[in-house]
């Protein structure tokens, strides 16, 4: 435990030992990349994906493990009893920061499939991360833009087609999908900007769950709704995880039942949409006051421990 030192000394470790960390695997993963890119035989490059995916695992405990170095923190989670490696998932998440994948993966590294994004198809020609994101299986989408919808409506539908192609390959596998539906990080500025209802969240979208649901639903076991809260971290989470200044993470997971989307209406119909976007405002207003709850419970322990040592 190396809590003790100055928080610039622990910043410039913590950040030497992530990215050690994320090359050393991440190098791993592109060139099992290659391996499985050059593979006809579809058994062998499923045996591949399912060492490329032990490597993030290993990424993972690894992060943990920098953490354990760097920071006593406490882990208080709660909802981990009765997932399965071995099922299917599609996991919606408050977004507070850089640090909340790392938080994730390693939380939930034993008891789901590692966990998976769905990234635009242009994401796989970047050097090095659409190769390595390729090696993980993570599904890439097609999204034509409205414009190009408005001058060839025979497009509409295609993408949503091309998608569920590209998900086949998940049937025999299974397969844990996150997404952020607020779309991005949290910020007091965002959040006054959007105008938003909730004390804690931005508006959630309802656009990109739904386009997963229509293309992956019928092959999840349960959506996972994860809440995620540093009760003492400052305004930079990861800033303060990496200087040890963060002492507590709260993660609470709820599986619940996996909503049914009908493409063809969902993306025809403005009162479908509307009804499917209350369905997750109410999920969101749930987690609002949950999130709001915790915060309340840490502070009375604060305010306890506070008055204990003054007396």
């Amino acid at each position: 435990m190396l809590n003790f030192l100055p928080g610039p000394v622990l910043f410039m470790l913590s950040l030497s030992l992530l990215i050690i960390n994320t090359a050393v695997w991440g190098s791993l993963i592109s060139i099992g990349g290659v391996v499985k890119l050059v593979m006809p035989a579809q058994g062998t490059r499923n045996a591949l994906s399912t060492v490329m995916n032990r490597f993030m695992w290993a990424w993972a405990c690894c992060n943990g493990g920098i953490l354990f170095l760097i920071a006593k923190i406490e882990w208080d989670v709660e909802g981990l009893e009765g997932l399965d490696k071995n099922s299917w998932y599609l996991l919606i998440s408050n977004h507070l920061s850089g640090f909340d994948i790392a938080a994730q993966t390693y939380v939930l590294r034993n008891h789901i499939p590692m966990l998976k994004f769905f990234l635009k198809k242009e994401l796989i020609y970047v050097p090095i991360m659409g190769l390595g994101c390729w090696a993980l299986d993570m599904p890439f989408m097609n999204r034509t833009s409205p414009a190009k919808l408005k001058k060839n409506p025979k497009l509409k539908g295609k993408d949503l087609a091309t998608t569920r192609r590209a998900c086949e390959k998940f049937k025999n596998m299974p397969t844990s999908i996150i997404n952020y539906v607020e779309g991005s990080r949290f910020t007091r500025d965002k959040h006054q900007r959007q105008n938003s209802p909730y004390q804690h969240l931005l508006r959630p979208k309802a656009g990109g769950i739904a386009f997963t649901l229509s293309a992956m639903g019928e092959q999840f076991t349960n959506l996972l709704d994860m809440t995620i809260v540093y009760p003492d971290a400052p305004d930079d989470i990861l800033f303060g995880v990496m200087n040890g200044k963060v002492s507590k993470i709260i993660v609470r997971i709820n599986a619940l039942p996996v909503p049914q989307v009908d493409p063809t209406r969902y993306f025809s119909e403005s009162e479908y949409r509307v009804e499917f976007q209350r369905w997750l405002n109410q999920v969101w207003a749930e987690k609002d006051q949950q999130i709001d709850a915790l915060l309340n419970t840490e502070q009375k322990l604060a305010d306890n421990a506070t008055s204990a040592k003054i007396s």
